[in-house]
């Protein structure tokens, strides 16, 4: 009786010491993969493009290596939690790499909406000058909003370059300013013509 007792303390005590084993690794793997999908995702730019999520990335992964590192103290370790932890980490690393994929979508779509505009009311500027009273005055301000115009022109190209080197947020920026300029001139000269076409009229009667 006393040798089958031994026999089932000892089979116990082996299989208790599997069980703190399994249990008591660093999740070395876990680790490595949590590590590599938040990489994967600053890759991709979420540092720029989903900047507080990425923070809030950060944040997650290290309050779990907190936690391995508190259990790597302990006797008996349990990384049970931890494990568990680096697969949540790992699946928001996919989900903000995802959401710095589509917001950088929208901005080029916005920025490439944004740059046709802005070439519109260029070459409708540009037949507006053809149309403008050119007397001496006239003439001198219309030279001024040509090189105005060129100075538009060489912003959007500047754009342009931004946004194939994948700085969209800069690219934006600068396409904004040269439409808001390409704008006001616009409605400059509309006014202008608008004036002077009254007066003409005014004249005439």
């Amino acid at each position: 009786m006393k040798k089958n007792q031994y026999l089932k303390a000892f089979a116990a005590f082996g299989l208790a010491a599997v069980l703190f084993t399994s249990c008591g690794d660093v999740p070395q793997a876990e680790i490595d993969q949590a590590t590599l999908a938040i990489n994967d995702a600053k890759t991709a730019g979420a540092e720029v493009y989903a900047a507080e999520s990425y923070l809030a990335l950060e944040d997650s992964m290290k309050s779990v290596i907190e936690t391995v590192e508190a259990q790597k103290t302990k006797l008996f370790k349990n990384f049970t939690a931890s494990k568990a932890g680096l697969a949540s980490v790992a699946q928001l690393a996919t989900m903000v790499k995802q959401e710095t994929e589509t917001t950088k979508e929208e901005l080029k779509n916005q920025i490439q909406a944004e740059i046709a505009e802005v070439k519109s009311l260029i070459e409708a500027n540009k037949q507006l000058i053809t149309e403008a009273p050119k007397g001496k005055e006239g003439t001198t301000a219309l030279v001024a909003i040509q090189g105005e115009l060129s100075t538009i022109e060489s912003t959007v190209s500047e754009s342009g370059s931004l946004f194939e080197k994948g700085e969209y947020f800069a690219s934006l920026d600068l396409t904004k300013a040269a439409k808001e300029k390409a704008a006001a001139i616009n409605t400059e000269l509309q006014d202008v013509i608008a004036k002077y076409k009254a007066n003409t009229k005014a004249k005439r009667g």
